[in-house]
């Protein structure tokens, strides 16, 4: 019997290689037929290790498909729970790794939103004014240490209710928490907002459900999100964490990087809060985020989650 007969019929032990067999090289889409060559061999040891019954296969399906009927315009219930499961941070890491020295990379999520305001340096994104105020201060730099004037650092967070402002159209006002401020001659950038605070990843819908079953919490760190671009550069998608969150060595997304947690300093000093731009407030936080480019060797384009 040769090996082609053996691959016509279907057994527990050579299940893989008879689905794979099914897939014509000659015609298949070369990196299509790579990607779930790989995807059936895994898929069927995962089978196999694990021993479904009928019951728990068709829960599995019904699951997949209570994650579709989720999906939105402003929910992709999928990436979530590719978010969850840690997939999103290890697609991430593969499509960026960068020479040392330069800011790392961390998820974009999923409510970030293109064409936003540009602001002049100093202003202030807060628009609810809730919420402890803090200044952010730093510099866009090279790996070589040079500063990089002209740089755009796009920012976005939650207000203090744990709510991007698209998560609340006609209650926040219209881009509240956002902005993008390029950095002056010295390469500096500097814009006021509010202390970041922990949220809920949407934790009603079938992801949060998994969740619960693994004893698990839908909690994301606190943090600022931040894009920062400069021609010639490659764009790095990342975060300012607060270091003393709750929950900042349990993200549910697994977005926290070591690198990435900032140092926020409670100043109060109601002339130097005055001189801040906080005129009336008893403190505020200060936080200075420097962020370090990496040449472009032809470019990243970024892909958004949406």
């Amino acid at each position: 019997m040769n090996k082609q007969t053996d691959l016509a019929y279907f057994t527990e032990e050579n299940s893989a290689a008879v689905v794979n067999a099914r897939i014509d090289k000659t015609k298949a889409h070369p990196r299509m037929a790579e990607v779930i060559d790989a995807l059936t061999r895994h898929l069927h040891a995962f089978i196999k290790e694990v021993e479904p019954t009928h019951e728990e296969w068709l829960t599995g399906i019904k699951f997949l498909t209570e994650t579709g009927h989720m999906c939105t315009e402003w929910r992709q219930e999928f990436i979530l729970l590719s978010d969850i499961l840690g997939v999103s941070m290890l697609v991430d890491a593969i499509n960026n790794r960068r020479p040392s020295g330069a800011t790392e990379n961390t998820i974009l999520g999923p409510f970030y939103v293109a064409n936003r305001p540009m602001l002049p340096n100093g202003d202030n994104i807060c628009k609810d004014m809730k919420g402890e105020p803090c200044l952010v201060t730093g510099t866009v730099r090279d790996t070589e240490g040079r500063l990089i004037p002209g740089a755009v650092v796009d920012v976005w967070q939650t207000n203090d209710d744990g709510f991007y402002d698209v998560q609340q159209k006609g209650v926040q006002p219209e881009e509240n928490m956002r902005g993008a401020f390029t950095t002056d001659a010295e390469g500096r950038y500097w814009f006021r907002t509010v202390k970041p605070r922990f949220y809920p990843i949407p934790d009603d819908g079938p992801v949060g459900k998994l969740l619960g079953q693994l004893g698990r919490h839908p909690f994301r760190a606190a943090h600022i999100h931040a894009i920062v671009t400069a021609e010639g550069y490659d764009t790095v998608i990342t975060h300012i964490f607060e270091p003393n969150c709750r929950y900042l060595r349990e993200d549910t997304v697994f977005g926290v990087k070591e690198s990435l947690v900032g140092h926020f300093e409670k100043v109060e000093d109601t002339l130097e809060a005055a001189e801040a731009g906080f005129d009336g407030a008893p403190f505020f936080w200060k936080v200075q985020a420097d962020w370090v480019l990496a040449r472009s060797h032809g470019g990243k384009a970024i892909v958004h989650h949406v």
